[in-house]
């Protein structure tokens, strides 16, 4: 990609889209104008159809510490809600493509909320994970206790939440944070191995079954189903269901269209 940001790195390879924290200096501490630069990336990502699967990591020795604390030390209740910072993380949830993310380092606050905004998450081996806003008089804002009560139950997450421990990646994969422990020096190697796995697979199969895990989370066993069903339903009206299925038939692999 031509453009150049401020805070991201972003590059196309081999039908990944990867989008990299690019604040070394201070640990990829999360501002308001590099929350902007994901977003927009990502949703960009979302509608090029060169982009199969998208994978997001950070520079330097961190995935994420943290957000800027000097960019929210003085502001009062009123700025806060005024200014609706919330309102383009939940962007992130509109995104159709598999988001892949990759942490090294510190993912902490902020950077956690981000991490779990993936649908995959692979950890290296010295990543920790943690919400220290309670140290800080605060508590997370974009999702942080909503997504982790989901994956840990009530009682786990609300011991990590309110004592802001750090859990290492051993003790994440143990809760079913992440997917997958990985040594440092292949942690890239290793996601953008299984992000080009997933890119090879159906593009509207990848969308649909990512929107009905989704629900999954929110709604009752019954209506998951239901919309699950109608997903199931609508594939039948694609080419590329036409497609895999000629091709299991006729003992071939597949050529996926996205159509």
């Amino acid at each position: 990609m031509s453009k150049t940001y401020e805070y991201i790195e972003v590059s196309i390879e081999s039908s990944i889209g990867i989008v990299k924290l690019n604040r070394p200096k201070v640990l990829n501490a999360i501002n308001r104008p590099m929350v902007t630069e994901i977003v927009t990336v990502l949703e960009e990502f979302d509608r090029n159809d060169e982009v199969k699967a998208i994978v997001l990591a950070g520079n330097g020795r961190a995935f994420a510490a943290g957000a800027d604390i000097d960019e929210m030390a003085e502001a009062t209740a009123i700025e806060l809600e005024m200014l609706n910072q919330f309102t383009e993380w939940d962007r992130l949830a509109w995104v159709k493509k598999p988001i892949i993310g990759a942490v090294q380092g510190f993912a902490l606050g902020g950077g956690f909320e981000l991490a779990l905004c993936c649908d995959i998450l692979f950890a290296a081996q010295d990543a920790e994970f943690g919400f220290p806003e309670i140290s800080l008089g605060v508590m997370p804002g974009a999702g942080g206790t909503q997504r982790l009560t989901k994956l840990m139950g009530k009682s786990k997450a609300m011991e990590w939440l309110l004592t802001g421990d750090r859990m290492t990646a051993k003790e994440a994969l143990h809760y079913g944070v992440i997917n997958r422990v990985i040594p440092k020096e292949l942690l890239m190697e290793e996601t953008m191995t299984f992000a080009q796995k997933i890119a090879k697979q159906p593009p509207l199969s990848l969308r649909l079954i990512k929107e009905s895990v989704h629900k999954a989370v929110d709604y009752s066993v019954y209506e998951g189903m239901q919309y699950e069903r109608k997903n199931f339903y609508l594939l039948f009206a694609s080419n590329d269901q036409k497609e895999g299925m000629r091709a299991f038939k006729e003992k071939r692999k597949p050529k996926f269209e996205g159509e």
